[in-house]
């Protein structure tokens, strides 16, 4: 069974009835179960060899600075350190003055507020909105089925994952997490968020999992040129199906960390092994120990945050990731 397959069947696991044929058509809701009938969780190390086989293809220097970064470009950097010299170059007085003023980080203390909506308010300038034209234009844009389902469907898809690229590709994210940003730590982080939002898209039955299907093409499509603009053209397909089984043995980690079922603790573990760790068998780094905790709670907010965010803003892309980095409060004027 492809990966893609797998996927398509995790979105919607009534898929799945014996006998039944996949369809996306299925008029099942989607319902929480365990892994796809046929698939065995890969072990740790054959899970973590094929980041070594995907690394060492993409750790080089020259292709690290251009592979999942937006201008300015990175720095050349070896795709992995150990946790302490990442925090510590995230946390260098160089660094920080040159950024000019930075809140305090209190890894401890955060994410634990009320989880709340990420809906954007209706006059915020982020918002995405379809062009609204009048007469011919209207007429020959509906001609060419501009407005038909399929195609409001695939814009909002885009605008979702416009959403997912732009939070992830912030550097707050790495500083907040302490995390060095990498080939493995930009896409660990992108398959996280992505989780996030097919998961809240299951909720809402068959037309979640149609739009699901849509953003999904988007990330595979994204995540290919992202490779091929790192310099990977050969055996491309060959990479890109070992990111798929990445891509989708992490979401289903997730899917079992998350469960009622499971402990506090197991996603904590989920995410340090898909995360931080440059090994999967490695045990946890003590000085990482808050920011993966940290990153467990920012995760499980926001799958909360997400559920109770209403459809039509999910299905639009108007919605927001909550802001990791903590505001700095501006300087009072004192009158004299």
């Amino acid at each position: 069974m492809s990966v893609a397959r797998r996927v398509s069947l995790w979105l919607d696991p009534a898929r799945r009835v014996r006998g039944h044929k996949p369809s996306l058509d299925s008029p099942h809701p989607p319902h929480r179960t365990a892994p796809p009938a046929g698939f065995q969780a890969q072990p740790e190390k054959q899970a973590m060899s094929r980041w070594r086989a995907v690394a060492s293809r993409l750790s080089a220097p020259h292709l690290l600075s251009r592979a999942f970064s937006k201008p300015p470009p990175l720095l050349p950097q070896p795709l992995s350190r150990t946790f302490s010299k990442a925090a510590a170059t995230s946390h260098s007085p160089s660094a920080a003055s040159s950024a000019g003023p930075r809140p305090e980080v209190r890894l401890n203390s955060m994410f634990l507020s009320k989880p709340s909506s990420l809906a954007l308010p209706p006059d915020s300038p982020l918002r995405a909105e379809d062009p609204h034209y009048e007469g011919i234009k209207r007429l020959m844009l509906t001609l060419l089925l501009f407005y038909s389902k399929q195609s409001k469907s695939i814009r909002g898809a885009n605008a979702v994952y416009h959403r997912i690229t732009s939070h992830v590709d912030k550097p707050d994210i790495y500083e907040v997490f302490q995390l060095e940003k990498t080939f493995k730590t930009t896409f660990s982080l992108l398959v996280l968020h992505m989780w996030l939002v097919l998961r809240r898209l299951k909720e809402e039955g068959k037309d979640g999992v149609k739009f699901g299907q849509y953003i999904y093409e988007t990330y595979n499509h994204d995540v290919e040129l992202r490779v091929s603009k790192a310099g990977v053209n050969l055996l491309l397909t060959k990479w890109m199906k070992e990111l798929e089984k990445i891509f989708y043995g992490n979401i289903v980690k997730y899917d079992t960390a998350i469960s009622p079922e499971a402990s506090q603790d197991d996603l904590v573990n989920v995410i340090w092994r898909n995360v931080y760790a440059d090994e999967g068998s490695e045990p946890m780094d003590a000085a990482a120990t808050p920011a993966v905790q940290a990153l467990a709670r920012y995760t499980r907010r926001e799958a909360t945050c997400l559920s109770l965010t209403d459809k039509e803003a999910v299905f639009s892309g108007n919605f927001k990731f909550t802001t990791v980095l903590p505001t700095v409060p501006s300087p009072v004027k004192r009158r004299r």
